[in-house]
């Protein structure tokens, strides 16, 4: 059991929060610890879904009505919450929402939430919020879903600009179909940013979305077959650095090859990038196993080139979901229901040269082997969420137990000693 992470400045003494957001694909060159903290809060009902890093300060979405801390102190929370990375305290963030909250990014001090939820503390806000520090929503940005129905799945903020992914045809009174730009202050769409996502049949989501520290190169996924005029099936790399983006001459076809459950409108689950922008790993369902396919796997993909692009390697479960991905210099953590890695001869069994996993596994991100970090975790639905940062490696399920101890629906694995 750990107690402590590293030595991190004090929380605002109102619980507010400083202004250091993490960044996806934090360039880490060790292994985290399998010894979770001790400290942290459980979530005592439901399911933790998202995460987002401000320098002291965890924010956790999900859908679910209450937590604990340590102590089993107990609190009311509507599927978003805080605590402190110092000793695990919960904070008194508490936004209400009245539905589940998928996606969370920060930004210059704030909160960005992203999900199914129609309301925030009672005003009408449809899938998209920005929260101020104290919990309030922030009024001037008022963009939200103009769908009846439709969700939002990932965020991203880098500065001034805040990427929106999900399903939904129009945003903020704007025709968006499924991926957008807003200004992060006004919540204005940008008119620079228009992929133009599409399928014949018009079910076009994205399913999940990352990009580069800088901003420059984003990945995402879905169930769209064209972007911008080009194909592109369900799986696309954006340039993004400049006024206008555009989408990168990078394909492949190895998704539409890999012929995996045909009831799923797609089976990739989700993707994350790494901080230079350079590669990104793909995770996936599909039901189906077997060494050609990529149904459940983590696969990894250089983002320079054209059309042809192939997998630099691909890890198989042997037909388990893998539902979340964060990468990582010194190795690739994917998080499902999975039983084991190394498994491309097995389905829902052991094959030659399999190794247990469950739940929970970190692959050498050159070689595209299972590294020998394996802490456990109750398999469950699946690992929802993982966000690695500058204490470690969070982790969000709909379970109770990490590295063989009770950790209900979330955990931190910190830095190896």
């Amino acid at each position: 059991m750990r107690r402590r992470l590293l030595t991190l400045t004090a929380i605002l003494a109102a619980g507010l929060f400083t202004i250091a957001p993490a960044r996806a694909g934090f360039d880490n060159p060790d292994v985290v610890s399998t010894d979770p903290v001790d400290w942290t809060p459980h979530v005592l009902d439901g399911t933790v879904y998202a995460f987002a890093v401000l320098d002291d300060t965890v924010v956790v979405g999900g859908e679910f009505t209450s937590v604990a801390d340590a102590e089993g102190h107990a609190f009311d929370r509507s599927n978003v919450f805080a605590f402190s990375l110092t000793d695990g305290h919960v904070l008194p963030f508490a936004p209400r929402t009245d539905g589940p909250v998928r996606a969370l990014a920060t930004e210059a001090g704030a909160v960005f939430a992203g999900g199914e939820f129609h309301h925030v503390n009672g005003a009408a806000r449809h899938g998209l919020a920005k929260l101020r520090p104290d919990g309030g929503l922030d009024a001037a940005f008022r963009t939200g879903i103009d769908d009846s129905a439709g969700l939002v799945r990932a965020l991203a903020a880098r500065g001034d600009r805040l990427y929106v992914a999900g399903d939904f045809a129009t945003l903020g009174g704007v025709s968006r179909r499924a991926l957008a730009r807003v200004d992060a202050g006004t919540g204005q769409v940008d008119p620079a940013f228009d992929l133009a996502l599409a399928r014949p049949d018009g079910k076009v989501w994205v399913q999940s979305m990352a990009m580069s520290r800088d901003g420059a190169v984003m990945v995402f996924d879905g169930t769209f077959t064209s972007v911008s005029g080009q194909d592109r099936y369900q799986l696309a790399v954006a340039r993004t650095g400049g006024a206008r983006a555009e989408v990168a001459g990078w394909a492949t076809d190895v998704v539409a090859n890999s012929p995996c459950n045909p009831d799923y409108e797609t089976y990739l689950r989700g993707v994350d990038v790494s901080a230079d922008g350079s590669w990104f790993v793909l995770v996936t369902s599909g039901h189906a196993a077997g060494p050609d396919l990529v149904c459940n796997s983590a696969a990894r993909f250089d983002t320079d080139g054209g059309a042809g692009q192939r997998p630099v390697w691909v890890n198989h479960t042997g037909g388990n979901t893998l539902l979340s991905v964060a990468v990582t210099d010194g190795a690739v953590y994917v998080g499902g229901h999975q039983q084991w890695l190394d498994n491309p001869y097995g389905n829902k069994y052991p094959g030659r040269g399999a190794v247990a996993r469950p739940g929970i596994g970190a692959v050498d991100p050159d070689t595209g082997r299972a590294l020998s970090w394996n802490p456990t975790k109750d398999r469950g639905v699946g690992t929802e969420a993982l966000l690695a940062f500058e204490g470690g490696l969070l982790v969000g399920s709909d379970t109770e137990h990490l590295g063989r101890e009770y950790h209900a629906r979330l955990g931190i694995f910190p830095p190896a000693s």
